[in-house]
């Protein structure tokens, strides 16, 4: 309860810092977009906006390129307090304090024990980038705790069915699918890690449950209908979107229409073999590198042609291509302050992911090596889960575009790990201060 009154806290603290204006801050430019589609949604207008709008929307026309969900909660906030900022991230703040830690308390304890779970939360609820986007009027916050959601979804129908209790309800797998919908319209990346988690938690169950049963059929054929369950909600999610972008564009969009635009502006020519996350503002800006003859097209049209251009720097260049990814992998895990960045942004980057990447990393060897065991089971299989969907979501944006504000939901599946790593680091050095003592007691005697 401390972990999380704090984490809270310091949420709320970082919600009145930014007040009930809207700014481009460090790393938050797009809650001005965030804000200003919410009060057009509200005042009846849709999914559009009232002047030409980033990336390439003309004034007035359909839009899908952010968030359907966010845009929605900030709606839902401004009509009961009015369009003010201040009001949407006291809630955000609140409802993220509180559930990011405990998610994460949830997911530790159960893999690591209840010592990990506690350090995991901590680190989380002072985690400095978390701690400031949770006050940002940004999908950062919630697609996190989405994330989080999941992963305990699974992680606990893994524990049941390795402890003998039956994982087989189908409101859990109801439940995975709606967190899957919500963490797929907060980040649409999502809809490509969804079929492998629902296929990991059904075979985890499945193979578990084998163990136990006399008949494979009677238990293999539940799991997979569940299983189906928990794809139909994720279905029943997405799809009503789906059906919006046909109206609005006449062609068929899942979900949103930014893979397109982030794909060619990540791979143009313009970056040489360098990647830069931002073109400088001195320099020719994003919507001049889009192509004259694209201009006329539809959001939904001009996402999809753009993508095909990316594709084609690709092809024309595959060795640059290699060059711009391998760029991004300094961009993605950078931890030391530069000259660029301002003294927030250094100090921020320095005392979260600076000061938690050595045990993160030796978190995941301790777990990969000498895995938890409680009450006779291993964490390795949960344990890789987590690993396995950083890895996938991280290679998604080495590959495409990356900031660094891109992998704060890969450090919040990896705390539970460099939590492990400094309750072991602690209990070495105990260990190794009450041996010291010891040989000093007997020496003096």
């Amino acid at each position: 309860m401390a972990i999380i009154l704090a984490a809270i806290a310091a949420r709320l603290a970082c919600a009145l810092y930014m007040g009930d204006q809207v700014e481009a801050l460090p790393g938050v430019a797009d809650q001005i977009s965030y804000h200003t589609l919410s009060v057009r949604v509200l005042q009846g207008h849709g999914f559009s906006f009232g002047q030409g709008w980033w990336p390439a929307t003309p004034a007035g026309q359909p839009t899908a390129h952010w968030s359907y969900l966010y845009v929605l909660f900030l709606a839902g906030v401004y009509s009961v307090f009015g369009p003010h900022p201040l009001a949407a991230r006291i809630v955000q703040a609140v409802v993220v304090g509180l559930l990011q830690p405990l998610l994460t308390w949830r997911i530790a304890t159960r893999l690591f024990g209840a010592r990990v779970g506690l350090v995991s939360a901590a680190l989380a609820a002072i985690y400095s980038y978390f701690v400031y986007y949770g006050g940002a009027l940004m999908t950062e916050s919630f697609y996190i705790v989405a994330m989080l959601w999941v992963v305990d979804i699974v992680t606990m129908l893994s524990d049941s069915s390795a402890r003998g209790k039956s994982p087989l309800g189908l409101g859990n797998w109801l439940w995975l699918g709606a967190a899957l919908g919500c963490a797929s319209l907060l980040r649409q990346i999502t809809l490509l890690l969804a079929p492998a988690v629902i296929l990991w938690a059904a075979y985890r169950v499945a193979s578990e449950r084998k163990k136990m049963a006399t008949s494979q059929e009677s238990r293999a054929i539940p799991v997979l209908a569940r299983a189906t369950g928990a794809a139909v909600v994720l279905a029943v999610c997405i799809v009503p979107w789906t059906a919006r972008n046909y109206a609005a564009f006449g062609q068929l969009v899942i979900l949103n229409t930014n893979a397109g635009f982030a794909f060619y502006w990540g791979n143009h020519p313009i970056h040489g073999s360098s990647f830069k996350p931002l073109l400088p503002a001195s320099g020719p800006g994003y919507g001049s590198l889009i192509p004259e003859e694209l201009r006329g097209l539809n959001e939904a049209a001009m996402d999809r042609a753009l993508l095909a251009r990316g594709l084609g720097f690709v092809r024309e260049d595959p060795v640059r291509y290699t060059m711009l990814s391998l760029g991004r992998v300094v961009e993605y895990f950078k931890f030391w302050p530069t000259a660029a960045s301002g003294a927030m942004s250094n100090s921020m980057r320095l005392l979260s992911f600076g000061v938690c990447l050595p045990f993160i990393l030796s978190g995941v060897l301790l777990a990969a090596l000498r895995p938890a065991v409680a009450d006779g089971r291993s964490s390795r299989p949960e344990a890789a889960l987590l690993v396995g969907l950083v890895a996938a979501y991280s290679a998604f944006y080495l590959l495409t575009w990356t900031l660094i504000r891109y992998r704060l939901p890969a450090d919040a599946l990896l705390m539970p790990f460099a939590a492990l790593s400094m309750v072991r680091t602690c209990g070495y050095l105990a260990n190794a201060t009450r041996g010291f003592t010891l040989l000093t007691r007997r020496l003096a005697a």
